[in-house]
């Protein structure tokens, strides 16, 4: 099986790191990360990662208006993006689905359930 391109978008370093090790450690996965939403973006459209999470809170360009550049551009429209943030109210969930996402996960989460998550965004709708 083929390793799945991910993208995560996050402002904190560490944590992305965390991820990524974690994820590419448990699965099949090669990890990319972008430590703001101007460069997630372009990675994205330059990479055509097979899914991206994306941080809520982050500096400039937050993870709302990332979400929303995504899905007008029709490179990364496809892309599955699932929130990985801290921010637990109903609000931010909403405003997640209406631009959207596609799923929803709230931060600190174990590294078994992320790759669970994912895999069951990433696996094809009708085998």
């Amino acid at each position: 099986m083929n390793k799945k391109n991910i993208l995560i978008i996050d402002d904190e370093k560490d944590f992305c790191l965390l991820v990524k090790k974690n994820l590419e450690l448990i699965g099949d996965f090669k990890v990319d990360v972008a430590f703001n939403g101007e460069e997630g973006i372009k990675k994205a459209t330059n990479n055509q990662p097979d899914l991206i999470l994306l941080d809520i809170i982050m500096p400039e360009l937050d993870g709302f208006a990332v979400l929303a550049k995504l899905k007008e551009n029709r490179k990364t429209l496809a892309i599955p993006v699932l929130m990985l943030s801290a921010k637990e109210d109903i609000e931010s969930k909403l405003k997640a689905a209406e631009l959207y996402d596609d799923a929803y996960i709230i931060k600190p989460v174990e590294a078994s359930e992320l790759k669970a998550r994912i895999e069951r965004v990433l696996k094809p709708k009708y085998s």
